[in-house]
């Protein structure tokens, strides 16, 4: 007899700025209701480790405890490397044009990527909130092979129908709408027209 399977998620924090997007994310998920939860799987860039720190007051062990599991990123032979291990899928946030490259070709040398590409194999979601701007047309390339792939491209763009008040509501609206992919609700996104229509 086959039992329920766990329901996981993969969560990467890439080196660019926006690190708070990815810290954030894993207090929403920790903060889901007890129906909805998932398993978290972390996978942070030693650039990400860098950024943490000039952008935020938190410590990386800090953030690695908002997590259920801790993965090295040059642990390639990790459980989230292999499609037999099973996801809802995964979310980059943010997510350098450095990893959004190695993704695109497939130069998956570290496992922030490596498990990007199996989402991708497999036929899972794979969310990429890409910080970057300008944009030239490398970077747009790049978004377009994944897009192709099967990825989400999600910049965190804020949404100002939303009335936000702080930057935290504009972050918060953000993830909220990224977990909507998943089909989780974080109660963070103001839905457009829903009050108007109760």
């Amino acid at each position: 007899m086959r039992t329920s399977q766990k329901k996981r998620l993969i969560v990467g924090i890439s080196g660019a700025s926006g690190i708070v997007y990815g810290v954030r994310l894993l207090e929403l998920l920790r903060a889901l209701p007890e129906e909805q939860r998932v398993e978290t799987h972390l996978i942070m860039s030693r650039a990400a480790e860098v950024t943490l720190a000039h952008e935020t007051d938190f410590k990386v062990r800090e953030v690695e405890k908002l997590a259920d599991v801790v993965h090295a990123n040059k642990d390639i032979g990790a459980s989230v490397a292999s499609g037999s291990f099973r996801t809802l899928g995964m979310i980059i946030a943010p997510c350098s044009m450095k990893s959004l490259a190695e993704i695109a070709t497939g130069v998956t040398d570290t496992l922030l990527s490596r498990a990007a590409d199996v989402v991708l194999k497999e036929r899972r979601r794979l969310v990429c909130m890409v910080r970057e701007t300008p944009l030239h047309s490398g970077h747009l390339r790049n978004m377009l092979a994944l897009s192709d792939m099967g990825a989400v491209i999600a910049p965190p763009v804020p949404a100002f129908y939303a009335k936000p008040e702080s930057i935290a509501d504009m972050v918060d609206h953000s993830l909220g709408r990224v977990l909507d992919l998943f089909d989780l609700d974080s109660g963070t996104v103001h839905r457009w027209r829903e009050r108007d229509e109760s």
